[in-house]
């Protein structure tokens, strides 16, 4: 009986895989691995395993602690900024102030993107062959190394372009200082979080917890605050030696001479191989997204004087960011689970979904949504308090301002979740990597949606309380 069923299976096997081998696939309630033919060459893509079944409990329970730590470190991070600013570093070269969006927006480029890969693998069972998962870890480490050395010359290089076009003076010496500690902080901070994501998956896989939910959060937790400190204490010690002109060619010559050994080690996995090839538009794009950011963020608080924007754009870009990169990984695991890549889902066949159905249907990717839109709110109200708690009360926040506040953030996030479904399904029907393509463009757009709407969040705050204090009809409450 069991030879004739093996049989037959080979025989529908043979007969289905010229002509529509995926077409049961598109059915939303059937895996993959049950429809496609034995045969089939895509058969590998997803003989592993099979998507789990994920209630918006369920989603919540996991998302919501590392959520939670992720914005507290988003907070000290914002503090961390608020205080180096004033350093005399940061105060003679203004430029550094336009690479710290850039720089903490790294995180999303290379680890999350990082952490999406791997959480994918993970989740499609590419980690239980130890050969291919020590490959897989040695050759990503080795890919965002490479990534991070260029990316961080060229953020530099943009933060000087921006500035000579705004008209402002450039001098030598402070080109070299911004050059190296640039490619020293994303350098570092990629081995640093790299290597944390690596363990962050293992962790989470060994512990029966999806690696979707919590290894994005533990990276902005951490991500932004390791990569401030590292930027403060290079800069400074740099800025030091800022009359040793020879220092800093020699300091960007030493980290691209190491980029024929990553690419070595990179080549031992097609792969990534291929992710080094295409994934540069991504990253790069999103760099200078992040930088127009980085603009607005300095010329918020050198010309409009708005100090309180160093203490908010690291949360506020850093919470866009974490819950986007959460979805567009739960996206593409949903993807490579139930399909292969250049198919869509029957439910997924619309590029530009009703955003109704994005939030509000009953498909796993929706209620996920829900689930990270819910949080936006009570994330924010929390860190806002905790930075007010930590600030003993010094820091001037009005009620006025709380309410612009929540309503930009919550307008950010709903943006870049509706941005994440038609990305994904863009980048999907191409036969890309969501997790290489997609993650780069929202948490860049995050940054520059965060730091855009929280400055004019000041300014619209700003501008009633002065017509508040300028309208003689208005009697302020006292002693008669």
């Amino acid at each position: 009986m069991r030879g004739e069923e093996a049989r037959q299976r080979r025989k529908e096997g043979q007969l289905g895989t010229e002509e529509q081998p995926l077409s049961r696939a598109e059915s939303p309630g059937q895996p993959l691995a049950d429809t496609v033919p034995w045969t089939s060459p895509e058969r590998h893509l997803v003989d592993a395993k099979k998507p789990r079944e994920e209630t918006a409990l369920i989603v919540g329970r996991q998302v919501v602690v590392p959520f939670v730590l992720a914005g507290m470190g988003m907070t000290m991070a914002g503090m961390l900024l608020d205080y180096i600013q004033h350093w005399t570093v940061f105060v003679e070269i203004k430029e550094l102030l336009i690479l710290v969006p850039p720089l903490l927006g790294l995180k999303g480029n290379l680890e999350m993107t990082l952490a999406c890969r791997l959480s994918t693998a993970a989740n499609t069972g590419k980690f239980d062959d130890p050969q291919q998962q020590q490959t897989m870890i040695s050759s990503n480490l080795a890919l965002i190394q490479v990534q991070a050395t260029v990316v961080g010359l060229l953020a530099a290089v943009v933060a000087l372009t921006l500035e000579a076009i705004s008209g402002q003076k450039l001098e030598l010496s402070h080109i070299g200082v911004l050059c190296a500690s640039s490619m020293v902080t994303a350098f570092m901070a990629a081995m640093f979080l790299g290597i944390l994501m690596i363990c962050v998956v293992l962790g989470a896989q060994k512990m029966g917890i999806n690696p979707d939910n919590i290894s994005t959060p533990i990276a902005a937790m951490l991500g932004d605050f390791v990569s401030l400190c590292i930027l403060a204490g290079t800069s400074s010690i740099l800025y030091r030696y800022i009359d040793l002109y020879y220092l800093f060619p020699v300091i960007c010559f030493f980290f691209f001479s190491l980029i024929p050994i990553w690419i070595f080690i990179i080549k031992k996995s097609p792969t990534i191989t291929e992710v080094l090839k295409t994934g540069w538009f991504p990253i790069i794009t999103a760099m200078l997204i992040s930088s127009l950011g980085g603009l607005i963020f300095t010329k918020s608080i050198t010309e409009q004087k708005i100090n309180l924007m160093a203490v908010f754009t690291p949360v506020i870009n850093g919470v866009g960011g974490n819950l986007v990169s959460i979805q567009a990984s739960r996206i593409s695991t949903y993807l490579y689970s139930w399909s292969s890549p250049g198919v869509l889902p029957h439910n997924m066949r619309s590029f530009f979904p009703d955003p109704g159905s994005t939030f509000c249907s009953s498909e796993i990717n929706s209620v996920s949504a829900r689930v990270l839109l819910f949080l936006v709110i009570p994330g924010h109200l929390t860190f806002l308090s905790f930075i007010y708690m930590m600030e003993k009360g010094e820091m001037e926040i009005n009620l006025l301002f709380v309410v612009f506040y929540l309503v930009a953030s919550l307008t950010q996030v709903l943006i870049l979740l509706y941005l994440a479904e038609i990305m994904v399904r863009l980048v999907w029907r191409r036969s890309q990597d969501p997790d290489s393509h997609c993650i780069p463009y929202l948490t860049g757009m995050g940054d520059l949606l965060g730091t855009g709407l929280l400055s004019l969040c000041f300014l619209l705050d700003s501008f009633f309380i002065n017509l508040h204090l300028r309208n003689p009809n208005i009697v302020e409450p006292g002693p008669p």
